[in-house]
């Protein structure tokens, strides 16, 4: 540690406890409210929601609207996208031209949804409505409490305390490299997106190989928390969320120690270029400083950190940010894509067609409700939203249990992490991807499947 760190060590000792502890309480700490346990992010949600009622229509309309005409204004003026660089919601608003065309669209679908015109399989209670009010409502509160309180479980020092524990159980069953820790888990509690954007610079600095970066973006980046707490309570488990939210850990556990070891991910190889890559080798951070017992290491790691955390203006800003990026970003999205899927899957027989052959195997696992089940196991490789979307009408709650489990777990969705490793300088193909999606939906299947008759016993 620097003279300077510590010479701040017992402000930053403060800096690190207060904010965790918080942080920790608020998203990690289980409490009774009104008939069923949850947490304090659910509680204040679902208050802020409340306190929304009908202005919810008015609210979403403006949010997409809005999202959609400063893109195309950033589109259109230079000067503006200069504007958007130096506000930093660059990312929000200047997308390239195939995700502007789907803000586009699904705006154009919420407004079609909220005065009812247009093709019924559009603005239907089962579809764009459902979409519309509960996805996208439910988005709305539950990040918007989430942005502004995620950062003191992530920002000051947990991460890297966490992170430094668990480093020599990284090495042994994961085969990364110990910094791997810390990335992982602020990968799996920040949103999925933010965990695979984390390991790909990592990536361009050199820190891991491309073998090491595909595993981690693979296998930890997974569903953050708030929106397990969103699938969860959508899906009509909010009783159970801990159950769930378990045996989701348990999914990402198992799979993060076995497919490293098996296909596609076994066989992924360097790119030529790796060698040449700057930044430090993997391990070196690792064992940059081996000086004390592990647990002096990981309060000197979250010391560190919180000694050069956000002060009050920056955590506000970055919050704000995040929230910006989720509503003008998601919810565009999440409406077309919701709607669509939802559209397939209730006016169609396209879904039911392909996942017929799944009816026999589900039943004989005991899933009640198979036929209405089997496509929420198919849907995911395209949205993560969508098995919830459609496993919400299922009746059995064990069924429930098993979609949003493994719904959760499946990683590998296409509208927002298939896309960015995709585009990455990770080069990796569809094909490989969807190897993924199947090997983590086969591991996490039967695991869900045994859990939620434990706890639904």
């Amino acid at each position: 540690m620097s003279t300077d760190a510590m010479e701040k060590a017992p402000a930053s000792l403060s800096r690190f406890l207060l904010p965790s502890l918080i942080g920790g309480t608020v998203f990690l700490c289980p409490i009774f409210y009104d008939g069923a346990w949850t947490i304090l992010l659910g509680v204040a949600a679902d208050s802020l929601r409340s306190a929304i009622g009908d202005a919810m229509p008015a609210l979403l309309l403006s949010i997409v609207t809005v999202s959609a005409l400063l893109t195309i204004a950033g589109a259109v003026n230079p000067a503006l996208q200069t504007r958007y660089r130096q506000h930093g919601v660059t990312r929000v608003f200047d997308v390239p031209l195939f995700w502007l065309a789907l803000r586009l669209l699904g705006t154009l679908c919420a407004w079609l949804i909220v005065f009812k015109v247009g093709p019924e399989f559009i603005w239907n209670e089962y579809t764009g409505e459902v979409a519309l009010f509960s996805l996208g409502g439910t988005i709305v509160t539950i990040f918007l409490c989430a942005s502004f309180l995620l950062p003191m479980l992530t920002d000051y020092g947990l991460m890297e305390f966490v992170g430094t524990l668990l480093q020599p159980l990284f090495r042994r069953l994961f085969t990364l490299p110990g910094r791997a820790a810390v990335d992982a888990l602020a990968s799996w509690l920040a949103a999925a997106a933010v965990g695979v954007l984390i390991t790909i610079s990592q990536y361009e600095q050199g820190h891991y190989s491309r073998r090491e970066a595909i595993v981690i973006a693979t296998n930890f980046s997974i569903t953050s928390l708030p929106f397990c707490l969103f699938v969860v309570e959508f899906i009509g488990l909010r009783e159970h969320f801990f159950s769930v939210y378990g045996t989701i850990v348990t999914i990402g556990v198992c799979c993060a120690i076995l497919l490293p070891r098996l296909p596609p991910l076994r066989g992924i190889q360097p790119l030529s270029g790796d060698a040449a890559r700057g930044g430090v080798p993997p391990e070196d951070a690792s064992h940059s400083s081996d000086e004390g017992s592990l647990f002096s290491r990981a309060l000197g790691a979250a010391r560190q950190r919180a000694a050069s955390s956000p002060d009050v203006r920056q955590y506000l800003a970055a919050s704000a940010q995040h929230v910006m990026d989720i509503w003008m970003g998601l919810v565009p999205l999440v409406i077309l894509i919701g709607t669509l899927g939802l559209a397939v899957a209730e006016f169609t027989p396209i879904m039911q067609t392909l996942s017929a052959p799944l009816i026999p195997f589900l039943t004989w696992c005991g899933l009640p409700d198979a036929a209405a089940a089997a496509p929420t196991f198919m849907v995911g490789f395209l949205d993560m939203f969508l098995p919830a979307a459609i496993g919400q009408g299922v009746e059995s709650e064990l069924t429930r249990f098993v979609i949003a489990a493994v719904s959760l777990t499946q990683l590998i969705y296409l509208s927002e992490v298939g896309s960015l490793l995709l585009r990455s300088a990770l080069r990796i193909n569809i094909i490989t991807l969807l190897g993924v999606f199947i090997m983590r939906t086969l591991i996490g299947f039967p695991i869900a499947v045994v859990a939620a008759k434990f706890f639904m016993a």
